[in-house]
């Protein structure tokens, strides 16, 4: 009677120790591919604020032809600006040298979405289309629509109603937030993009052009330069927008390092050293 009844607890023990090995197997390969996808994980920077200092090196896409903030020499190829300044003043800060990625108004949000650069500086305003796409650091100044014109005709063209009226040439540069204004206020003028935002105010200049409306600061520098154009009411400007830098969606932790280094230069005297430079 009592081998009758050990055999058989000794069959079932038999049976459960000869599975045991092949549940282990089984579940093996996929705990170890659970701990590989996680040691690639914690390598792969999650942040921009690893990633650029990693690289060593600070992507900024930047149009080049909107002088005080972003320009670039046709005849060296070098960028310099206000925000040329302020990209050099932030890759310093992550360990790392700027890169200007060449880049169109039209195209400017589109090649940070993709991914081509990490960040957008050169007087790039804050808009609501804009901030569908994209973040916004913390603004770098306050701006707005205003004209500029010919000295000797400034007092023709202080309102919309004085510049949108027939016989007037306004002149606008392509794929920014100047064409929207103006193709949302130009009804009976006549509009023409002229297509180099560098060479754009020489029409005015040589009487191919009467008006432009574009931002105070860019209009005061102009006059700066160009005796013979004068910024009309630039601290009355049509509208009021901010200047930002544009950032990936998403990426809080390096937007809010951009924020930081933007308040702490715009408080500290940095932002109103390199704007001086080129604004008096």
């Amino acid at each position: 009677m009592k081998r009758a009844a050990i055999l058989p607890a000794l069959a079932c023990l038999l049976a459960v120790t000869a599975a045991a090995p092949a549940a282990s197997y089984a579940s093996a390969p996929a705990a170890g591919a659970t701990a590989s996808a996680a040691a690639q994980r914690d390598r792969r920077p999650a942040t921009l604020l690893d990633e650029v200092p990693r690289r060593g090196v600070l992507r900024v896409c930047t149009t080049g032809d909107y002088r005080p903030f972003s320009y670039r020499d046709p005849a060296t190829g070098g960028y310099r600006g206000v925000d040329i300044d302020m990209a050099r003043d932030l890759a310093k800060s992550l360990d790392a040298t700027p890169r200007y990625v060449p880049t169109t108004w039209a195209g400017l949000v589109g090649d940070l979405t993709a991914g081509r650069c990490d960040i957008a500086m050169g007087g790039v305003s804050v808009t609501l289309a804009r901030a569908r796409s994209v973040a916004f650091s913390e603004p770098t100044r306050t701006d707005g629509k205003t004209p500029i014109a010919r000295c000797a005709d400034q007092g023709a063209y202080g309102t919309l109603e004085q510049i949108d009226r027939p016989g007037v040439r306004v002149v606008v540069n392509p794929g920014g937030t100047n064409e929207q204004f103006a193709r949302a206020h130009i009804k009976r003028a006549t509009l023409t993009v002229h297509p180099d935002n560098t060479t754009i105010f020489d029409e005015i200049i040589a009487g191919r052009a009467d008006v432009m409306m574009t931002d105070a600061s860019e209009t005061r520098y102009q006059a700066k330069i160009h005796p013979e154009l004068c910024a009309v009411h630039p601290d009355r400007p049509f509208t009021f927008s901010e200047k930002a830098y544009a950032l990936p969606r998403g990426d809080e932790q390096f937007r809010a390092y951009v924020d930081q280094w933007v308040h702490l230069a715009t408080h500290d005297g940095t932002y109103t050293k390199y704007e001086d430079a080129w604004m008096k």
